[in-house]
Parts: C-alpha cells; sequence; structure tokens
C-alpha cells in the first residue's frame, strides 16, 4: 500500500451533515470544515476569524473522525468540551463522514 498524497487528501471528500438544519456538504481532507460550510452556502453560519481566536464557530462533532489543525481557543473550548467532542471548526480538517451541531 503506498501512503496517500496531498493530491489523494484534497480530492478525497467527505460529506459533513449538520443535524439542527439537516443540510449537508462535501468537505475535502485538507480543508477546515468553516471553509468548506462557507463555500456550501449552509445556513445558519456563524463565524468570526477563521483562526481558532473568536469562538463564533463552535461546534459539536457528534459522530465521524477528524483532525484538530490549529490550536482552539481555551477561552472558548476547554480540554473538557474538546474531550466531548466541541471544536471550533474553523480549526479541524475531516478524516471521514461527520454529523456536527450547533452547541447551545
Amino acid at each position: 500500500m503506498s501512503p496517500i498524497s496531498y493530491r489523494d487528501m484534497r480530492n478525497n471528500k467527505h460529506q459533513i451533515k449538520v443535524l439542527h438544519t439537516c443540510q449537508a456538504f462535501p468537505c475535502g481532507e485538507d480543508e477546515f470544515i468553516l471553509e468548506a460550510m462557507v463555500r456550501a452556502g449552509c445556513e445558519p453560519i456563524c463565524y468570526g476569524c477563521f483562526g481558532g481566536g473568536c469562538g463564533a464557530c463552535k461546534m459539536k462533532i457528534v459522530s465521524g473522525e477528524y483532525f484538530p489543525e490549529k490550536k482552539m481557543s481555551r477561552a472558548h473550548v476547554t480540554v473538557q468540551e474538546q474531550e466531548t467532542g466541541v471544536v471550533l471548526i474553523c480549526c479541524v480538517k475531516p478524516r471521514g463522514n461527520i454529523e456536527i451541531e450547533r452547541v447551545n
């Protein structure tokens, strides 16, 4: 088996389902979930800095695998929250199909 190239990762699209709106959109392994969500025009979109500092895109990953590519502000996502799937979706990339929901 050969290693996965960057091109393969870019072309490997996963389905992201937003449970509270019943919307779904594709997201490549090389892109952040928030970037794909904005591109797809999913509503309601809540975002600010795209860098993990503002906390506006805080959501819970209910199912699926992901990779935290950027550090998330601990002022917005605690270690305990992150252990339960709460993330800033501007900081994570999918590794498979994912279901997300808004954090109340």
